[in-house]
């Protein structure tokens, strides 16, 4: 490989990065908006290491940046020395810039953004924390705390990421009781998380969405040809038997964007009104045009 081919590599991945970096502290800037702008101030402690930070900044006054940093670098300790640096790099400069940004907002915002009305409150910075969160994760950023312990307790027992952070989060909600005393709190804490998880995928899997079409036709050739020419995906030709009329079919596949579903649809009715098509929704197509692979 020559030097040429060596600096384009290094240049597509330098600004690869850069893009990454940028979206990933949007993410944390919104989860930070989110949280301190509306669940902070109305009492509301949600699950991960900013519900335990919630907890003891309403049982102490300890300023949340401080808690959130502070147990975060005990966990961050535990995943250098079981999961490896390379894993706890990103997570570490990720934990700073989080603990920065709640520090500063926090000083910032004294009242609830949206006064008087803490259901729509866990609604809105269940949907911002959300997106946030979706955002760090979907350009491989991790903001550490709990899925720090999940990671552990998968990596030794057989249980789930998911319900490992399930555990976490609700004994984390759950015992804002003791400080609260009140199980109206936990019912709001409840559906923060629910909320965020449910905003969180659509964020994951709407960014992957794709779609699988079958069509059979007689006039394949010009329905491909019209496919790759106007909508620009390619197709693949297989081989198929009609089972009932025994006779030989072409079948055109075409994988395309959820939002291209309706060109593909329009082109061929235009072509072949009598095609046969089926589609089907696909999440995580990655190569050529789509999601680039990602571990």
């Amino acid at each position: 490989m020559d030097k040429k081919t060596n600096l384009k590599i290094s240049r597509a991945f330098l600004i690869q990065e850069i893009q990454d970096w940028s979206m990933i502290f949007f993410g944390l800037f919104l989860y930070s908006i989110g949280w301190t702008g509306f669940l902070l101030p109305n009492g509301i402690a949600t699950g991960g290491v900013t519900g335990i930070a919630a907890i003891v900044f309403f049982a102490s006054s300890v300023p949340v940046g401080i808690t959130y940093f502070c147990i975060n670098g005990i966990l961050l300790l535990f995943s250098i020395k079981i999961l490896g640096f390379k894993f706890s790099i990103k997570t570490i400069i990720n934990v700073i810039i989080l603990t920065f940004l709640l520090s500063v907002f926090q000083s910032i915002i004294k009242e609830p953004l949206v006064k008087g009305e803490p259901f729509m409150s866990c609604i809105l910075g269940g949907v911002m924390c959300g997106l946030g969160l979706g955002l760090v994760f979907n350009f491989k950023g991790s903001t550490g705390g709990t899925d720090i312990i999940a990671l552990i307790i998968n990596k030794y027992r057989n249980i789930s990421i998911g319900k490992g952070l399930l555990m976490c989060d609700l004994l984390i909600i759950c015992s804002s009781y003791f400080v609260f005393q009140s199980f109206e709190k936990i019912v709001y804490g409840l559906v923060v998380m629910g909320v965020t998880s449910y905003t969180v995928d659509m964020v994951l899997n709407g960014a992957r969405q794709s779609v699988q079409f079958f069509i059979f036709s007689d006039k394949y050739e010009e329905i491909a040809d019209t496919i790759i020419g106007q909508a620009h995906r390619g197709c693949t030709l297989l081989d198929g038997t009609g089972w009932y009329t025994k006779k030989s079919a072409k079948v055109l596949v075409v994988m395309a964007k959820k939002n291209e579903s309706v060109t593909i649809f329009r082109i061929v009715k235009n072509i072949d009104p009598s095609a046969f098509i089926t589609q089907s929704s696909v999440i995580g197509v990655y190569g050529n045009g789509f999601e680039q692979i990602k571990y």
